[in-house]
């Protein structure tokens, strides 16, 4: 068990939490995820890694509610207990001294490029952060992002604040007014990646996209990362999550990612048809460990009833 030593809302469907993993803190680099279970007969998922102390053995997630598992995580507060929490996993970001650093976030993904950006900015790099939501309630970490880049530029769709525009309007904003970059990192969802990634080729800036793929065990083994760059196939839980994103297979990517949207609706709405209370009742009874072995036909000295 893994237990939760802070949870609050960032935004109304994206939640901050702190959560107690002292191993996977020691080894975590920039880039890294875990794929934690909420509970025992859970479903596995990948997230980022946000960020991490050692000294005080918690690493960080930023979970947007979009699926069953996600939303079900969000229920949850601080001193509740998850049961499962695997890393860190996958290869850590490349980063190296290059001149200016962009790093690009839509949504939640600008908690996946939090870390990387806190790297590049360690390495002496000039860093830009572009920071992207629909409305200004999903533009997130921007004070984290302040503390710790060049420049800052948060942008929504609707205009509710900062830049009014898309993520990649700004940029070519920024290339049109004659930037110099050397480097794009660009973190979100799949339309918005290679959106960039066609802005950046066409002035040939290199750029690094952090793909988000069906992933199941993260080890490579069951092969449901699949994905496709440079024309090989690559398993994005170990050979990745990032790659050149002049590279990948974008339309590809979005197909795989569509295959379980139908079965997705029905747990989701599944859930809907739950109160909350229900939910976190449900939680607690799946993790009351009596509970458990009574529903595997055990007795209470673990043998056979």
């Amino acid at each position: 068990m893994f237990r939760i030593l802070e949870a609050r809302f960032l935004a109304p469907t994206v939640k901050y939490f702190r959560i107690e993993a002292r191993k996977i803190a020691e080894k975590r680099k920039a880039g890294q995820f875990v794929i934690i279970r909420v509970t025992p007969n859970g479903e596995r998922i990948p997230l980022t890694i946000a960020d991490a102390d050692v000294k005080e053995g918690w690493i960080s997630l930023i979970v947007q509610s979009l699926g069953k598992t996600t939303k079900l995580l969000n229920t949850l507060e601080a001193g509740d207990e998850i049961t499962d929490c695997v890393g860190p996993l996958g290869k850590p970001s490349e980063i190296g001294k290059v001149g200016t650093v962009v790093v690009i976030g839509g949504g939640v993904g600008t908690a996946i490029a939090y870390p990387t950006a806190v790297a590049a900015k360690r390495l002496g790099n000039h860093v830009c952060a572009i920071i992207g939501g629909r409305t200004k309630d999903l533009v997130i970490l921007e004070k984290e992002m302040r503390a710790i880049c060049n420049e800052v530029y948060p942008t929504t769709d609707d205009g509710s604040y900062g830049f009014h525009g898309l993520v990649t309007d700004k940029l070519t904003e920024l290339i049109d007014a004659g930037r110099s970059i050397h480097h794009v990192l660009a973190i979100g969802p799949v339309p918005m990646m290679r959106a960039v990634a066609r802005v950046t080729r066409l002035h040939g800036i290199p750029t690094t996209v952090s793909l988000n793929p069906i992933m199941v065990d993260g080890t490579g083994m069951c092969g449901g990362c699949r994905v496709r760059v440079g024309g090989e196939t690559f398993f994005a839980c170990v050979d990745g999550p990032e790659f050149d994103g002049h590279e990948v297979d974008f339309e590809l990517l979005m197909l795989r990612n569509r295959s379980y949207l139908e079965f997705e609706k029905t747990r989701d709405t599944e859930l809907l048809e739950t109160e909350p209370c229900k939910l976190r009742a449900a939680i607690a009874d799946l993790q009351d460990p009596e509970k458990t072995r009574i529903r595997e036909g055990l007795r209470p000295d673990g043998k056979e009833s």
